[in-house]
């Protein structure tokens, strides 16, 4: 079928929207109709080359929309209904069968591979030449997108569509971090660096838990205020003062956590020295490939935990169900921190995520 998608031909080149063909869904498949897909900082690692993904293809992997078809087998999913495009999963291997999908031990083949997982791509030119497709098993960045049936989660009722794609990835990372890794106790101190998508959704996470120091570190005046807004008890501007020494004099000591959100080595020291004996530092970020960091050997053996997570863990359907619960009860305002562009303005949209004007920008898709 022809669908309208944003592809990138090559290595740092732009979003071209075009025409495409895409495969109908198979067994096991379905066929969504895009309302929106949000724009996350790891589609433009894929298209600079940081994260090996094929080209050309087309990205985007944000996705939320409504069922247009499913494919044979495909069970408790009808026409119509509105879902979230979450992560896939082969649903066959240890961690997913240990009900740990966000580490499935084809991870790498589902989101990188530029196909299905045991098939071709779905996606190809008019003129017939193959397209990479199924970036984290949606390349949403378009009209239409072909996805597995266990990564989709419905959405209630009275929810807007267009809205709640970016829980698919950077806001369920975020909060997952601290709902399933951190899960900090009562009277508990956490710092945030980074106050861009995945750090404002941990603050607003933090706030939903006992802790009750929740410091965010950025260098955007502007994030720091809505940081604040949402919930964060403490901002350090990092642009004019030293992050660690100011965490330190907030705490009274180290925090108990600290949760690197930028993937910029010289903050990942940071955000380790951050935490002390029986501290924990979470690396979230994704850093370019090939980043190393080096911590301090005796203050990291003194029962300091250095832990990386992915997607926030947990099962798409709990956490994302569980967000869109909390944006509904109004404990989770994500919808401040978007701004929507159409699909034929996408290279603004990056442009707005990567200078800071736009926390998280939103692409809508032409229906009709």
């Amino acid at each position: 079928m022809k669908v309208t998608a944003a592809v990138v031909e090559e290595q740092h080149g732009p979003f071209i929207v075009r025409d495409v063909e895409l495969d109908e869904p198979g067994p096991g498949e379905v066929l969504v109709r895009v309302a929106a897909t949000g724009f996350c900082h790891t589609d433009g690692i894929a298209r600079d080359g940081d994260m090996p993904f094929p080209l050309p293809g087309v990205l985007g992997h944000e996705g939320a929309g409504t069922v247009a078809a499913v494919g044979e087998g495909v069970t408790g999913l009808s026409e119509g209904q509105p879902v979230v495009i979450g992560w896939p999963w082969c649903g066959q291997c240890r961690n997913c069968l240990d009900g740990e999908p966000r580490y499935c031990l084809r991870l790498g083949e589902l989101v990188i591979g530029g196909h299905r997982l045991d098939g071709p791509s779905a996606l190809r030119t008019t003129e017939g030449s193959p397209l990479a497709s199924h970036f984290f098993g949606q390349s949403s960045f378009a009209t239409h997108s072909l996805t597995t049936a266990n990564a989709l989660v419905p959405i209630p009722a009275g929810l807007p569509v267009e809205l709640m794609g970016p829980l698919a990835c950077g806001l369920a990372t975020g909060a997952g971090a601290v709902f399933n890794t951190a899960r900090p106790q009562p009277g508990a101190s956490l710092v945030v660096y980074g106050a861009g998508t995945v750090g404002l959704a941990a603050v607003m996470a933090a706030r939903n838990t006992p802790a009750t120091t929740i410091i965010a570190v950025d260098r955007h005046e502007s994030r720091l205020r809505l940081a604040t807004e949402l919930g964060a008890t403490h901002v350090v501007d990092a642009s004019d003062t030293d992050a660690v020494q100011a965490v330190t004099e907030i705490c009274g000591g180290p925090a108990d956590f600290a949760l690197e959100c930028t993937g910029v080595v010289p903050v990942i020291r940071q955000a380790v020295d951050s935490v002390g004996m029986r501290g924990t530092c979470l690396l979230i970020g994704g850093a370019p490939a090939g980043a190393e960091f080096s911590v301090d050997h005796i203050s990291t053996l003194w029962g300091k935990s250095i832990v990386g997570t992915l997607g926030g863990s947990d099962r798409s359907p709990r956490l994302i169900g569980a967000l869109m619960d909390l944006y509904a009860a109004g404990r989770f305002p994500f919808d401040r921190l978007v701004e929507y562009f159409p699909l034929e303005r996408i290279s603004d949209a990056m442009e707005a995520s990567y200078s800071g004007a736009v926390v998280k920008p939103v692409i809508t898709m032409p229906q009709g």
